[in-house]
């Protein structure tokens, strides 16, 4: 009994060892073993789920189509936000996407916000 309780700790211990010292092809030590787990921002070839502040981050084929999560107020909302005003008429597509009018320098145009946070208008 005690051969076997000593066996799965020592076997424990190695395992445990064994995944902190894994490394990557390159040679160098994975994010685990150093610690670092802080996602680098240009380790995902997707496009953020949300907008930011960086309007570099926008996707060119805007709006992209996909499930839209927003509420219609948190849509009015970011539209608002990238500098339109008195938003209407706001209904989510068929891909997804909230579209409805809004003013813009003087202009009524039509507008778009899709499931990223992109807010087009054409």
């Amino acid at each position: 009994m005690k051969t076997s309780i000593l066996s799965a700790t020592l076997l424990s211990a190695m395992l445990s060892t064994a995944a902190l010292a894994q490394t990557t092809s390159s040679g160098s030590q994975t994010p685990a073993a150093t610690g670092n787990q802080t996602p680098s921002s240009t380790s995902s070839p997707s496009p953020s789920a949300v907008q930011t502040n960086n309007s570099n981050s926008r996707t060119a084929a805007a709006p992209v189509p996909g499930r839209n999560s927003f509420t219609m107020g948190e849509a009015n909302r970011r539209i608002q936000a990238s500098g339109f005003s008195d938003v209407k008429d706001l209904k989510v597509d068929g891909q997804g996407i909230w579209r409805g009018h809004a003013m813009k320098d003087g202009q009524a145009v039509p507008v778009a916000l899709d499931y990223q946070g992109n807010v087009v208008s054409k």
